[in-house]
């Protein structure tokens, strides 16, 4: 059975595992916002996480006024899959991890292969 949680413990969830990540990978991220969304614009339960944004391996420049890059995680589809919260708190873990992956231009295979997938 999922798991309830309000939108503001979600959040507090959310911080706590980006502040757990280590430090040698939140450093590299420069000009990135990471946002809580309840669900995908398509309305799926499947999409634990969003990044959106120009990896910094296809970047050719970045420099003063770009608009930041986005991470978003979706609370649903997390409450939908998980059974518990310490479950939860994997999955939040994995979601971060995989979708600054991608910031740092890791594609899915790679990541699905280091077990962040």
């Amino acid at each position: 059975m999922p798991i309830e949680m309000s939108e503001e413990d979600f959040e507090a969830l959310v911080a706590d595992e980006l502040d757990a990540l280590p430090d040698e990978m939140m450093a590299g991220l420069e000009n990135v916002q990471f946002s809580v969304e309840d669900r995908p614009e398509d309305g799926s339960l499947s999409l634990f996480g969003l990044y959106h944004g120009i990896a910094l391996t296809h970047r050719e420049h970045y420099g003063f006024g770009e608009l930041p890059d986005l991470i978003t995680i979706y609370r649903d589809p997390h409450l939908a899959h998980c059974h518990d919260v310490d479950e939860l708190r994997d999955q939040v873990h994995v979601t971060l991890v995989h979708e600054i992956g991608h910031f740092y231009g890791m594609d899915d295979a790679q990541l699905h292969e280091l077990g962040w997938g």
